[in-house]
């Protein structure tokens, strides 16, 4: 373990603590900024497939629920169109809840769905190569102190020292 460290180190000329230390933070910083960019779109794609799901039902139910609203809200004509007029209200309280005042139209939506998909996919990607990175930073570094034997006094005098590894 301690020789395919030292290999490792070496091939990334990593020879100094302090430099795999600020790689590894880096390395760490910058998985962490993908991860949390990640969750940012995957939550915005959730939400306009939910807007997207909530306009289609909108507009298929508008005019049931405007005969609805012109009947006097009759009763008799709320059992008759109960799940459209349900699906209706559903989706005038979450726009209401987005605090919505003009929809977006659906190719919009579309559009912006597609833009964030393919980022998605890019961050996907580069989310597997920086934890890959950082994984193997961090267990250099791990084996690093576990090898000369650095507890966090004998890391610091050699810290000062300025001692390469």
């Amino acid at each position: 373990e301690a020789a395919k460290t030292l290999i490792f180190l070496q091939e990334r000329d990593l020879t100094d603590y302090n430099s795999l230390s600020e790689k590894a933070s880096a390395a760490t910083k910058r998985f962490n900024e993908n991860s949390d960019r990640r969750k940012v779109v995957e939550n915005r794609l959730n939400e306009i497939a939910n807007l997207q799901k909530h306009i289609g039902a909108y507009g298929k139910t508008l005019d049931v629920y405007r005969e609805y609203r012109d009947s006097g809200w009759n009763k008799k004509f709320y059992v008759e169109h109960e799940s459209e007029i349900i699906l209706h209200q559903a989706a005038k309280k979450a726009f209401d809840t987005l605090g919505l005042k003009k929809l977006p139209t659906i190719k919009a939506l579309q559009t912006e769905y597609a833009t964030l998909s393919a980022e998605k996919k890019k961050l996907g990607q580069c989310y597997r190569s920086d934890k890959d990175e950082m994984v193997e930073l961090l267990m250099a570094k791990q084996n690093v102190v576990r090898i000369l034997d650095m507890t966090p006094q004998t890391k610091k005098s050699k810290e000062k020292s300025g001692m390469d590894l």
